[in-house]
This record gives structure tokens, sequence and C-alpha cells, in this order.
């Protein structure tokens, strides 16, 4: 399959060993002439089904090893294959109208001197490696471009996370200093992506500290020592992140506790209007009946007498409730 058929590549290309790459126009035999001198890097859309059918035909993987590298849904991780490494990880989603939180699949398959990447949907970090090639200021080794993918991976990780922090700060300032009601939708928007952020980047670090430990041909000393510090970055990521949920429950509390003892406030004073009126509206249903010996209705006074006993009785009570303090 030439690549003019195999219409599911996005890009492969030939490390140069400068740190600058050269496009390849035969695929097959650029993966069969592969070296140390002239590693090579191809990427695939596998949504395209011609580019599974041209994984199948790389006799790379067995069955059970393809199905697994194409599926739909993956958890990161490393596993030793028959012909090769996969590892497969994940990055934030920076594609327009999406979630970051919604994380994008890229799977490698990895030996000596070929790197296969695959993709379902576009990946930021793959193209700013790709950028550095074309620049001349890339990788220059199958180890040191794994190293890059996921030094990529991870920077971008720590993009996200710092703007979510910071949407958190801007939320707790607006508790502190406005009156309920507050935005709750939002605060749960943030603490949502944060667990969800938690949840890949979890495994993500198991993986490649994992990485780090094994014993892999192609795998250089150097990188070895930069996917420690990944480990490190992730683990601090993952750390934050902690943090963040912690500060969305915590700030959740505060709203629910301000809103509440709004509401409580509200229904004291309604309470209370209620207690001073219940008197009034008794005597006034009372003396509202309409039959024979209602005191007064022969009196010319009676009404005003009446209306301004009741001014009596009301400010006689509400100096009750003040003197209880309940006002």
């Amino acid at each position: 399959m030439n690549k003019r058929e195999l219409t599911g590549l996005v890009h492969a290309v030939q490390l140069d060993g400068q740190g600058g790459c050269i496009a390849v126009h035969n695929l097959h035999d650029a993966i069969s002439q592969a070296s140390v001198e002239k590693p090579v890097w191809v990427h695939l859309d596998f949504s395209d089904k011609s580019a599974v059918a041209w994984l199948s035909e790389q006799e790379l993987f067995s069955d059970i090893e393809l199905e697994a590298f194409v599926a739909d849904e993956t958890r990161p991780r490393l596993t030793k294959g028959q012909h090769g490494d996969m590892l497969f990880l994940r990055g934030v989603n920076l594609n327009p109208d999406q979630s970051p939180e919604d994380m994008v699949a890229i799977r490698l398959f990895v030996k000596d001197n070929l790197l296969i990447t695959c993709r379902r949907r576009l990946i930021r970090s793959v193209q700013d490696v790709l950028t550095l090639l074309k620049q001349n200021n890339g990788p220059s080794t199958i180890s040191a471009l794994v190293d890059e993918i996921l030094n990529c991976l991870t920077v971008r990780m720590q993009d996200v996370i710092h703007l979510l922090d910071e949407q958190l700060d801007v939320i707790e300032e607006q508790v502190e200093t406005s009156a309920p009601p507050y935005e709750t939708a939002a605060l749960s928007l943030y603490r949502r992506q944060a667990i969800t952020l938690k949840r890949y980047i979890r495994p993500q670090r198991d993986a490649i500290n994992q990485l780090s430990q094994a014993k892999l041909s192609w795998l250089q000393e150097r990188q070895r020592i930069s996917f420690t510090e990944i480990v490190n970055d992730l683990t601090r990521y993952i750390e934050e992140l902690e943090t963040s949920i912690e500060r969305a429950n915590v700030l959740h509390q505060s709203m629910t506790s301000q809103m509440s003892e709004q509401l409580n406030q509200r229904m004291y004073v309604m309470s209370v209007v209620a207690a001073l009126f219940l008197p009034l509206g008794f005597l006034t249903g009372l003396l509202g009946v309409n039959i024979g010996g209602i005191p007064g209705t022969d009196s010319p006074i009676a009404f005003t007498v009446f209306v301004v006993s009741l001014f009596v009785l009301t400010f006689s009570i509400g100096a009750y409730f003040r003197w209880k303090k309940w006002l």
C-alpha cells in the first residue's frame, strides 16, 4: 500500500540525526531501511480504515495486539508486544469547542528505529514535535523522539491545570467579597474537570514510571532520566488536582452554607412578621363576624378605639420581641 492509498496517514518522516527530518515518499522502503542513522516516524489517524489495514499488513502486531492498539477506549499503560513496545497515553483536548478534560488518546508503537503513533482526534503535542523537526531543532533518535512527545503532552497538561487553578481563585474571591446567590454551575464544572484529569494522569504517571524502569533496547539512558522527571511532574500535577478538588469542595460547602444562612434569615424575618400580625388577624377576624352582640356597634368612637388598640398591641409585641432579642 503506497502513501497515496494510505489516506489515514497524517505524516511520515525520517529523522536526519541533526534535529531535522525528511518527508518520506516511499513508506515501505523507508521502514524496511530504517536504521540508527535513519529512524522513521509514522503518524496515523486510525479512524480511517486504511490506517488499520496498513498496520495489519506490517506484521508488527498479533491480532490481539492490533485490536488493543486501535481500540476506541484505552487507559494509559505500557505493554510489551512480540515485535515492539506499545505505549498508550493521553493528552489534554485543546481542540475547538471541546473540553480539556475529555482527553485525547495517543498510542505509540516503538521498535528500535521505528516509531508509529496513532490517534483518532487531533492532538497538538504531536504537531509541536513535528514543528520542532521542521525547524531542525527536534530529536535525532527514536528514544529522544518518544521523550519529546511525552514532554509536550506533559507541558500542555500543566497549562490546563494552572488555568483551572486560576478559575478557582476567581470563584473563591467572589465567595469572599459578594453575597449569595452564587454561580454554582461553574464550580461544579471545574470540579468535574479536575476529577477527570486526575483519573487519566494517575495511570499515565504509572505507565511512564514503568517505562523509565524497563530494560528496552531502544531506550537511552538520557531519556530514562528524562522520563523520571516527567513522572515527578505528573506526580505534582496529581497533587495540584487533589488540592483543586478539595478547594472546590470547600467552596461548594461555603456557598451552600452562606445561601442556607441567607435563606434562614429571610425565613426568620417572615416568621417574626407573621407573629406580629397573628393576634391582629385573630381580633379583626373575630370582630368581623356578622352576628349580634359584637361590642361597640352603637358607639361612634368604637372603630377609633379598636384601631388604636391594635397599634398598641403591635407595639407591645414588638417591644417584647426586642426584649427577648428576637429582633
